[in-house]
């Protein structure tokens, strides 16, 4: 059991390599659904900064280039970085998409950045999701919302999500579900 684990981490928990390269073509297709009602939920604004968590292969940041003003991601797989640095180099070369690798628990951005936050299918593989969504409340401004996104191959439970957001210290945290997927959204207080 603990091979296939250790299998499907390297394939979509942090992809590497050949199998992380495919891991993100799957993810493309999958994710991109959930992405688009999440983003849909956040109701992002043209003048909105959006910060993505585990931003993948990029597709969700592609979405979200086209509604907000400025888009930033982390993730901490060098092999998605570069697949959606490809996905995304006209936002980038435009100066409205930044992208790096790195980590939940130690974002790069000042705090009071961002509007939104969105992370699809990425919360069940931060070692300390509490610790994660702290660090990201830390950079999003006061009322900013957070969505947070998993589609039925996650393996994320949605009950004790609230509480994790709440913990975390977001409040207005409730869960909604579509077509077997579910969004757990709260607010930055």
């Amino acid at each position: 059991m603990s091979i296939l684990r250790d299998i499907f981490l390297r394939m979509f928990g942090r992809p590497q390599g050949a199998i992380g390269r495919l891991g993100g073509l799957i993810m493309a297709r999958t994710n991109e659904k959930c992405g688009a009602w999440v983003i849909d939920l956040l109701e992002i604004g043209p003048r909105e900064s959006v910060l993505e968590v585990g931003f993948g292969p990029g597709v969700v940041v592609q979405r979200l280039s086209n509604q907000a003003r400025q888009v930033a991601g982390i993730d901490p797989s060098q092999e998605m970085v570069q697949q959606a640095r490809a996905r995304n180099a006209g936002a980038i070369e435009g100066g409205r998409v930044d992208l790096r690798r790195g980590s939940v628990e130690s974002l790069p951005f000042d705090s009071n950045t961002f509007d939104k936050a969105v992370a699809i299918n990425s919360m069940q593989v931060w070692p300390d999701p509490v610790a994660g969504l702290r660090e990201i409340s830390r950079v999003m401004r006061p009322g900013g919302r957070i969505g947070l996104g998993f589609t039925r191959y996650s393996g994320q439970p949605s009950e004790g999500l609230t509480e994790t957001l709440i913990a975390a210290g977001f409040t207005e945290a409730q869960v909604l579900g579509k077509d077997k997927d579910f969004c757990a959204l709260a607010v930055r207080p």
